[in-house]
Parts: structure tokens; sequence; C-alpha cells
């Protein structure tokens, strides 16, 4: 790790990111959960299949993420529509989450806010498409 790195990665926490997924089913959000445990390792057992809520009501499963280790290798994910995932973290570890998740899938900015010390970003992860 350079300079910079440690300099942006100071304080507790720091290479933890909180990782929310809504807007979707909940086979894609365990899609999702699935390459983020591929990629770093988090609070969430590959095994813990996410539960849909009954209801009209949104729901929303969460997770954290450490990404202090390099991600690893995953493959591609397919899902059955586009999937929020919100990221809230310090800039090294949310930078270093999304582009695990962009290895993986198609990640598109929705949008963001930044403090002091933590931002939130809000992305759009769909299917990554394969050239033939």
């Amino acid at each position: 790790m350079n300079d910079s790195e440690a300099t942006a990665r100071t304080g507790e926490g720091a290479d933890q990111v909180q990782v929310e997924i809504t807007d979707c089913p909940a086979e894609d959000a365990h899609t999702v959960f699935g390459a983020l445990n591929a990629l770093f390792s988090s609070d969430r057992a590959t095994e813990d299949v996410p539960q849909s809520s009954a209801g009209p009501v949104p729901t929303v499963w969460a997770m954290t993420v450490d990404v202090s280790a390099a991600p690893a290798a995953a493959r591609p994910g397919r899902l059955t529509g586009p999937v929020t995932v919100t990221l809230q973290g310090g800039p090294w570890a949310a930078d270093r989450l999304h582009a695990g998740l962009a290895s993986v899938f198609t990640v598109h900015d929705a949008g963001s806010a930044s403090g002091d010390q933590e931002q939130e970003r809000q992305l759009r992860v769909s299917t990554r498409q394969i050239a033939a």
C-alpha cells in the first residue's frame, strides 16, 4: 500500500462498506450478495438467502463488506433486471467495492452524496453483456 492509500484508509471501519440492495426480487439480491462474497469478505454467509417481505412495502437487504484485501476473481452474474445498490463508506473503500462490482456486472452511477470522511453512492447494477 502506498502513502496516499494509507492516508485515505484511516479511522475505524475505513475498510468496510455498508451495502443495501433494493428494487429487485430476492433472487437478484442473492446474486449480488453472492458476487460480493466471492470478491471480498462480509458479515453475510453465502448460503444466507434473502427473503422477500409480505405486502407492498419495499424490501431492503443489507450487508457489511470488508474491502481490506484485494478483490478475488468472480464470474459475471445474471440478474432478472436492474438492481439498486447503495454503498456507504469511506471514499477509498467505496471505490474498491465499486470496482469489484464492475468486474462482475454493468454498473451505472445513479447519484452520490459526500461528507467529510464518508460517502454514499447509489448504483444501478445489471447483467454484463458478453460479446459473442
